[in-house]
């Protein structure tokens, strides 16, 4: 994963960013956009628009979703890794959950660029399942795994773990596909996997900002949000100066190093199948668990290529490492908590506290939390 260096003057924009986006989620990115701003020695600017910015040379962008569009990334200005946080890819189904599954079978629907060999080659990196781009084809998929136990039926581009849906039975299969849009499911796609008991989330990453590079691994944890559903709450993470081989020479638990390897085989896989696709920030879901048969399992569960919910920490950690040429590896953290009760993060470590429009009160904070010099 080499990439050229980002140049270190010019401007940072939180930008693009997708229509309708609440005010923590305009927050968080803007945040991000400041910090790196600082990282790169260059200046952040609020509002960026390329009608307004005509003239100018482009930013380093931040945007708040993965650009799906090779000809907007070059219209924009990005023609590598180092021009953004986050990834380009070729199609937008590349961006989704999709990919991490192959279709039913031969006759199932598939939206054009579909590289269908990529299903079997991630067979032994994922969990059970498969991806669809209409309602018989997730019909069909449902009630073959349904042989097997429960499913998870998963919109393609939901995040925070929200609109999922554990189906456990035939009936269950219909009432949730009767709830999907089938033109979305027609453009994006959905996925139905194999539903885990006993569910550790481990988030393995990859990150590049200039020069600065880290790799990590850590878990995630789950919240209730303001209606009581079980969401994203936030990311505890270890990060290694360097890439993975450095990340592997840390003192890792069994899980972890699992958890690694399964990422990075996913990552190669990806890349092999859809070359024209880059990206800076590289997120993947891990998870090891135990089927309906008590059996373990662990899969990748999705990637992300895209400003997320562990980028401040990734941030955190390149500043300090910037700061400190002897310092090797460092555990920081995000948290994402709803409600009035959560107290108000230090200054150091806040990024948004508020009521916001969508999802109601929350407070979402991360930084550093220890230092490791030396020898690890």
């Amino acid at each position: 994963m080499s990439h050229p260096q980002t140049q270190a003057s010019g401007t940072v924009a939180a930008y693009p960013r997708r229509a309708g986006a609440s005010e923590h989620e305009i927050a968080s990115q803007e945040a991000l956009a400041l910090r790196l701003a600082a990282l790169l020695g260059r200046r952040f600017t609020p509002g960026f628009r390329p009608t307004r910015n005509r003239g100018e040379p482009p930013p380093y962008y931040v945007p708040d979703r993965s650009i799906t569009s090779l000809a907007r990334a070059s219209k924009l200005g990005i023609a590598r890794a180092a021009d953004l946080f986050g990834g380009v890819t070729p199609h937008a189904f590349v961006a989704t959950k999709t990919i991490t599954h192959g279709l039913v079978d031969a006759q199932a629907k598939a939206p054009q660029g579909w590289v269908r060999s990529l299903g079997e080659t991630l067979s032994e990196v994922v969990l059970p399942g498969f991806s669809a781009f209409t309602l018989d084809d997730a019909h069909r998929a449902g009630e073959r795994l349904l042989r097997h136990g429960a499913l998870r039926l998963k919109p393609a581009d939901a995040t925070a773990g929200r609109g999922q849906i554990v189906v456990r039975d035939t009936r269950e299969l219909q009432a949730a596909l009767a709830g999907q849009d089938a033109a979305s499911v027609r453009r994006l796609g959905l996925v139905l996997e194999e539903d885990l008991a006993q569910i550790e989330t481990y988030s393995v990453g990859w990150v590049r900002v200039g020069r600065l590079e880290a790799s990590y691994v850590g878990t995630q944890c789950l919240t209730p949000d303001n209606n009581g559903v079980p969401v994203y709450g936030g990311s505890t993470l270890m990060l290694a100066r360097g890439g993975f081989d450095q990340l592997r020479a840390l003192d890792l638990s069994g899980e972890q190093r699992q958890a690694v390897d399964l990422a990075c085989r996913y990552d190669t896989a990806v890349s092999t199948a859809y070359p024209a696709f880059f990206a800076s920030r590289r997120n993947y879901d891990v998870a090891i668990g135990r089927n309906a048969q008590g059996a373990p399992r662990a899969g990748v569960l999705e990637q992300s290529w895209r400003a997320g919910g562990a980028s401040i920490a990734e941030i955190a950690a390149l500043q300090a490492f910037r700061l400190s040429p002897s310092l090797k590896c460092v555990a920081a953290f995000t948290r994402e908590r709803y409600g009035p009760n959560e107290p108000e993060p230090t200054s150091q470590h806040h990024v948004y506290r508020g009521e916001d429009s969508t999802v109601g009160m929350i407070t979402k904070s991360g930084g550093i939390l220890e230092e490791t010099h030396g020898r690890t």
